[in-house]
C-alpha cells in the first residue's frame, strides 16, 4: 500500500463516523436523500450513495430521522427529517467532536492551517 492509499484508508475511515453527525445537521431541513448526498458533498463530507442510503434507514430505525413521502412530483420522494432525538445526539456529537479537536491539538499543537494533508 502506497502512501496515498493508506491516506485514502485512513481518511475513509476519519470521515465515517462524522457522516452520522453530518446527515443528523444537515437534515435538520427535510430533504430527500439524493438530495442530501449533494448537500454533504458541497459541505466537504462526501459520501457514497451505497453507503448513505442504509444509514438513513438505520438512523430512521433508530428514531434519530423521520420520513415522509412526497408524492407530489412525478416520481415520489422519501423526505428525511432530523427527529428531536436526533437533533439532540447531533449536539452532543458536536460537543463531543470540539472536545476531540482539542485534544487534538493539545497533542499536536503546531498549527494545520493551510497545510496539506
Amino acid at each position: 500500500m502506497n502512501e496515498s492509499e493508506m491516506l485514502d484508508t485512513h481518511r475513509q475511515e476519519l470521515r465515517r463516523g462524522s457522516v452520522v453527525l453530518a446527515s443528523l445537521l444537515a437534515l435538520r431541513e427535510p430533504g430527500y436523500g439524493y438530495g442530501l448526498l449533494a448537500v454533504l458533498e458541497r459541505a466537504g463530507v462526501p459520501v457514497a450513495a451505497n453507503t448513505l442510503y442504509p444509514l438513513l434507514r438505520r438512523l430512521e430505525g433508530q428514531g434519530l430521522l423521520t420520513s415522509e413521502w412526497d408524492t407530489t412530483q412525478s416520481r415520489p420522494r422519501k423526505i428525511y427529517r432530523t427527529s428531536a432525538d436526533g437533533i439532540e445526539l447531533a449536539r452532543a456529537l458536536r460537543r463531543e467532536w470540539q472536545e476531540m479537536d482539542v485534544a487534538l491539538s493539545r497533542l499536536d499543537p503546531e498549527p494545520t492551517k493551510g497545510e496539506k494533508l
